[in-house]
């Protein structure tokens, strides 16, 4: 009789902490987050992404230390990396969608640079500018070849809307390619293209900004993560929303932005819209107000 009771009371305890545990851990979004988060892709440029996805996960840490940040330390494609974030050795990555990545991981659908990668600014030899400003829409397709990495998401848009493309597995090389002429422009985010020239500025002092067009199409960049972590996901989305609920997200991409978005406001570009025919269903429209609101817009076809 004793061991009976015994053995009842040990079972009854153990019940309480499994339940315990359950409680605690079984459906808190807190536990989906493992203490150190391997990121892509790396670099100065990329570095209000994963201030914003630390943000989002100081949000949510309800009293606790957030997940550290680890950049993946080598230098790999962005195809490569959407197949380690599926093996699991990278656990969150920010690029912009198209339906093979939605096909293959879980995106969070919060636009985290609120369209701003979507519009194009063309860094061109100097010597161009002349010849480029002269063009109209029309000749700007027709004559000029443009340059882009062969991943990208955004070289199918491009050459879907017409545009001829030289294309280059390395980043890097893209800048060398435009110098030595191999092609006439290399379209960049209003986000990336003054910055990339400044570090560039000692290797390439003949590439500029061209300064009256631009192109803009609908082109939101994601967190992904892998579809077996939707605890993770989930609290990314929970984290992204307090903060645009409680305005630290817009703080921090006016914060990360400003100098951009001033220049854009003084300049006077002759702005070509382009269709992204690779654009999933269900993808949200651009919300440019941040930074582009609808009374400056002067969109061309």
């Amino acid at each position: 009789m004793t061991l009976t009771r015994e053995s009842w009371r040990c079972r009854r305890f153990l019940a309480a902490v499994a339940l315990l545990f359950l409680l605690l851990f079984g459906s808190d979004p807190l536990a989906a987050a493992p203490p150190e988060l391997r990121t892509f892709p790396a670099g100065p440029i990329y570095d209000y992404r994963w201030k914003l996805l630390e943000l989002a996960l100081a949000q949510t840490a309800a009293g606790q230390v957030p997940p550290r940040l680890q950049p993946y330390a080598d230098e790999i494609t962005q195809n490569r990396a959407v197949t380690l974030l599926q093996a699991g050795a990278i656990d969150v990555i920010a690029l912009g969608t198209n339906p093979e990545r939605e096909a293959r991981l879980l995106p969070i659908r919060i636009d985290i640079l609120r369209g701003i990668v979507g519009f194009r600014l063309l860094v061109i030899r100097s010597a161009d500018q002349p010849r480029i400003a002269a063009m109209d829409a029309q000749a700007l397709r027709s004559q000029l070849e443009f340059g882009l990495n062969s991943q990208w998401a955004d070289l199918p848009i491009m050459r879907a809307n017409g545009y001829s493309v030289t294309t280059s597995s390395s980043y890097e090389n893209l800048f060398v390619m435009l110098s030595a002429g191999r092609f006439d422009a290399f379209p960049r985010g209003l986000n990336e293209a003054r910055r990339e020239l400044a570090e560039r500025h000692a290797q390439f002092p003949d590439l500029v900004i061209e300064s009256s067009k631009a192109l803009f199409f609908a082109f939101p960049i994601y967190f992904w993560v892998n579809p077996t972590q939707p605890e993770l996901a989930r609290r990314i989305e929970r984290g992204l929303r307090l903060a645009l609920a409680d305005g630290s997200f817009r703080k921090l991409f006016e914060a990360h932005h400003a100098a951009d978005i001033a220049a854009l406001q003084k300049e006077k570009r002759q702005v070509i819209t382009l269709d992204n025919p690779n654009l999933p269903a269900g993808s949200p429209a651009p919300d440019t107000s941040w930074w582009w609101p609808a009374a400056a817009r002067t969109h061309r076809p």
